[in-house]
């Protein structure tokens, strides 16, 4: 296999549905993706392509080839990496509104205990401005780079809000942009990836039982396992998105909204007047 043989990348937006699209996709056997996460162009270029293309498991000729990794779209040198190895390579980018995608994004870390509680500090502009949870929404400027490189009819940019209304118009776009066309025989993925409201082991908890998993690894979808799981698991309790904060959120994003909105020629009012109460009914 050869750097040329690879046809798509999904580049981000991380929380946005990205592996549901993934995952769908795979059900088709016209399509060879990697399961992983490779980030080759934006955390591990130094590796080289050799062991990018390791990543790809052999695959027969005929297949559409490509990968998902989120990080890219947030990375700055992603773009230029990716025009100078897959000169021809189709982009496809899922977007979410940027307030929930930083909540949900925050939420997640927090869960691993990755973040602390103090919720703010993390998504309050004036305060985590420049950080990992507000800058992954900063979708116009992401977009713009790749656009520097390469032609827009080779970027495909999708909604995660249009995925919710229409999940298998969502896939079959997605598909036609991919050569795929055709009814596939198959339902896209119907539910969740990841179940954010699953009992979670505490984090310190985890820490200290680390280096027993690889004793424990062949018991893991054993009855036993679970029933042990289940006694030391506890629901998550996720830091709730106040008004206030959701206000400087929204103001923070507001004109990078408005040139997403004129660059892609679509209204995205929706996105900087979400109520507080509907955000908090929203999964993370």
């Amino acid at each position: 296999m050869e750097m040329g043989d690879i046809n798509f990348l999904i580049i981000g937006a991380t929380k946005s549905a990205t592996t549901w699209l993934q995952q769908s996709l795979q059900l088709d056997p016209r399509v060879h993706m990697p399961d992983p996460e490779i980030h080759y162009f934006s955390r591990y270029h130094d590796r080289g392509d050799r062991w990018y293309l390791e990543n790809f498991k052999p695959a027969s000729e005929g297949l559409i080839i490509g990968e998902k990794s989120n990080s890219y779209l947030d990375t700055p040198a992603a773009a230029a990496r990716i025009h100078h190895s897959l000169p021809h390579v189709l982009l496809v980018a899922q977007l979410r509104n940027p307030v929930e995608r930083a909540y949900s994004d925050y939420c997640m870390l927090h869960r691993r205990g990755e973040a602390t509680g103090d919720i703010e500090r993390y998504l309050d502009p004036r305060q985590g401005a420049g950080g990992r949870f507000l800058e992954g929404g900063l979708y116009f400027r992401q977009l713009r780079r790749f656009l520097e490189f390469f032609p827009r009819e080779r970027l495909l940019v999708l909604f995660y809000e249009d995925l919710k209304r229409d999940a298998a118009g969502q896939v079959q776009d997605l598909r036609h942009f991919l050569g795929l066309d055709g009814n596939p025989a198959f339902e896209p993925v119907a539910q969740r990836v990841k179940d954010k409201t699953k009992p979670l082991v505490d984090a310190r908890l985890r820490q200290i039982l680390k280096p027993l998993k690889p004793i424990v690894a062949p018991l893991r979808d054993t009855k036993g396992f679970e029933f042990l799981r289940s006694m030391i698991s506890a629901e998550f309790k996720y830091v709730p998105l106040n008004k206030e904060l959701t206000s400087r959120m929204i103001g923070y994003y507001e004109d990078e909204t408005d040139r997403l909105a004129g660059l892609l020629g679509r209204d995205l009012g929706d996105w900087l007047k979400a109520p507080m109460e509907d955000i908090k009914r929203r999964s993370v």
